[in-house]
């Protein structure tokens, strides 16, 4: 292109740069390489042996550090090859029947042939005219899972990236409908101070960020205590609010859990959800982790009382089988979600609404999304709900085991029975070595991950370290559990035997 003046060159591109493009010419080049990836890690999933291979961060980052994104290799297979070595060979394999450790499961492959779809097809969710016929796959589903919770007639939702975010819009809403009789700046500006969030002692740390983040005082997260079952107390919702009414504070929230992070405990939903109702008070429900009773052919009774919530948090991601990320936030009622919209002209103009165009971007705190309901809308036609709900079913089952096998070694103590999948316990050492309690299972954990043979998480109770089970693979036997029971033992133990022996050599001197 010239201009009066001056000529401008524009730089020729390197000679096959077209050749990666996806377009008609070019399928042959995709279908190949893409079956060379799927090869690979097939063979990775075939043969994988442990769930991890126990390499440290100080190992592998010169692999990382050395590669050099200024010379490319020119060709797919060599950059499969390096990653082999950067990657894949280290990767955390979560569908090894002794990953035991987070909220994070195998997946199934109707999910799989989706998300190989989805990115290919490229979709962004947030206007008509860059999804269409994904824009109402999604609202379907959102329809779906409204009704599976109870929301009613007037529900709605969108897709989120997870939890975390899912958490931050409800509480949006929630503040936005609690300043809604503000009658200007000045009004809000004295009414945030003043707002403030109850939530239980074993909620997820997603509640403190969101008030951060939302702008509200630090101290404005109010956690109340729990029972021995882990599970938020009702009396003591209660006389939160009494007190934050008394002290001249709006309660804009209630945030109650379907399966806690630490002890898959489920909330008196039906109790919290009438003391909010009396008090006007907005209920949240954080069920990304218990969503999955949703679609269990035994177990949905355990949320009853969800479907009386404001708004609600689901994580297919965790309970459904997908691969991260497939979460959703979902409303009592749809006018709520007009907080979190905001009309564009080059993208959503209002006129769009009137036009009755659905532009998904009208709901979501994102703009550009991925078409990450596709994942969740085969594995419902391949397998169907109550296929799903038999999975998670099965994990539970494998959970309730795993907490009689530990409960009744006299090595371990195991905290309450979840009723999800879910197992806290520690080794503890006998006599005068109990001190040692904390190091021993600390120790065990690393020395675990180091061998690569398990993985299993750690949490606090009452000050203490523990450790936990989280077991959402049904491949996972009791064997397995017993068999990463003994080597928790081994290490525990050979740490108690050492500490003892140090503490001796020093009395001694």
């Amino acid at each position: 292109m010239s201009l009066p003046g001056r000529t401008v060159e524009t730089p020729a591109a390197p000679p096959d740069a077209r050749t990666h493009l996806l377009n008609g010419g070019s399928v042959a080049r995709y279908r190949a390489t893409l079956a060379d990836g799927v090869d690979r890690v097939a063979k990775r999933v075939a043969d994988a042996d442990r769930p991890f291979t126990g390499v440290t961060p100080a190992e592998l980052a010169p692999r990382i550090t050395g590669v050099d994104l200024d010379r490319p290799l020119g060709d797919a297979g060599a950059a499969l090859d390096e990653l082999e070595e950067v990657y894949l060979r280290d990767a955390v394999w979560f569908h090894h029947p002794r990953y035991l450790a987070h909220l994070n499961c195998p997946v199934v492959i109707p999910a799989l042939l989706g998300e190989a779809v989805l990115t290919a097809v490229n979709s962004s969710l947030d206007t008509w005219d860059q999804s269409a016929g994904a824009t109402l796959v999604e609202r379907r589903l959102i329809d779906w899972t409204a009704a599976r919770i109870g929301l009613g007639p007037a529900a709605d939702g969108v897709f989120t990236s997870g939890g975390s975010q899912s958490n931050l819009q409800a509480l949006l809403l929630a503040r936005e409908e609690a300043c809604r009789d503000a009658t200007g700046p000045e009004d809000r500006r004295e009414l945030l101070p003043r707002l403030r969030i109850i939530t239980s002692a074993a909620g997820h740390f997603s509640v403190q960020k969101s008030a951060k983040l939302l702008g509200l005082a630090p101290d404005a997260v109010l956690t109340v205590p729990t029972d021995a079952q882990r599970r938020m107390i009702p009396a003591a919702v209660r006389r939160q609010i009494e007190r934050c009414r008394r002290e001249g504070l709006v309660v804009m929230a209630v945030v109650a859990t379907a399966g806690t992070t630490d002890f898959g405990s489920i909330d008196p939903l039906r109790d919290i959800a009438t003391l909010c109702a009396s008090a006007g008070v907005w209920l949240h429900v954080d069920a990304a982790y218990g969503c999955g009773l949703l679609v269990s052919p035994t177990r949905r009774h355990l949320l009853d009382g969800i479907e009386r919530a404001d708004s609600v948090t689901v994580d297919y991601h965790k309970s459904f089988f997908q691969p991260v990320s497939s979460s959703a936030v979902l409303v009592r009622d749809r006018r709520t979600l007009r907080h979190a919209t905001y009309h564009a002209d080059y993208l959503n103009p209002a006129r769009m609404v009137e036009q009755r165009i659905p532009n998904q971007v009208d709901k979501s705190l994102q703009t550009t999304r991925r078409f990450d309901a596709l994942k969740l809308w085969l594995t419902l036609r391949v397998m169907g709900p109550d296929g799903v709900g038999a999975l998670f079913d099965e994990v539970i089952e494998r959970a309730a085991g795993a907490w009689e096998l530990i409960s009744e070694d006299p090595r371990f103590e195991v905290v309450t029975r979840s009723p999800l999948s879910t197992v806290v316990f520690r080794y503890l050492p006998t006599g005068p070595n109990r001190h040692h309690a904390d190091g021993a299972n600390l120790h065990a954990r690393e020395a675990l991950a180091a061998s690569g043979a398990a993985l299993v998480a750690s949490t606090t109770v009452d000050g203490r370290h523990f450790l936990k089970f989280t077991l959402l693979n049904p491949d996972t036997t009791l064997d397995d559990v017993g068999h990463v029971l003994e080597l928790v033992a081994r290490y525990a133990g050979r740490y108690v035997r050492e500490r003892t022996t140090a503490d001796l050599a020093c009395r001694v001197s």
